[in-house]
């Protein structure tokens, strides 16, 4: 139980600047995007599941850290990520450059911040191009990743 104790002190002294890093422009993290969502963390990600079902994009999963967290003893504010894409656009990156795969399918981070605001996240398409060198013509295939954030965000 010591272990436990010790471990909710260490992410209590380190929420803050945790959540400061996330709510922070997207330069402060390499390769991650994030924007502003006008809703809260459920309501962002009933919307982006709204948008993939009519997109016919399949939704893997919803992971829900802070739920866990809260499971485990912890406190954390909202926090979810949403697993989703579409075979088709993501096997061509994986066939290019076989590493693609561990960052596939796409994700997108829906957390709250210690203001009360809520931030979408998600890696950069050309972030993913670099660290796995697919060719350029391939960042269409997981671009729309930007347009879905926007959206679900309105």
């Amino acid at each position: 139980m010591e272990g436990r104790a010790e471990i909710a002190r260490l992410a209590r002294e380190t929420k803050v600047v945790s959540l400061r890093r996330l709510s922070m422009n997207s330069a402060s993290v390499p390769g991650l995007i994030s924007i502003p969502s006008k809703h809260s963390v459920d309501e962002t990600v009933a919307r982006l599941t709204g948008i993939l079902a009519a997109k016919g994009v399949k939704l893997f999963a919803v992971i829900d850290h802070s739920g866990e967290a809260a499971a485990a003893g912890f406190e954390m504010p909202p926090t979810k990520v949403a697993i989703f894409g579409n075979p088709q656009a993501g096997t061509p990156l994986m066939l290019a450059a076989p590493s693609a795969a561990i960052d596939l399918p796409l994700k997108l981070l829906i957390a709250e911040d210690s203001t009360g605001g809520v931030a979408i996240t998600w890696n950069s398409p050309a972030w993913l191009r670099d660290r796995h060198g697919f060719p350029e013509a391939l960042v269409a295939n997981i671009a729309v990743v930007e347009a879905l954030a926007h959206k679900a965000a309105e």
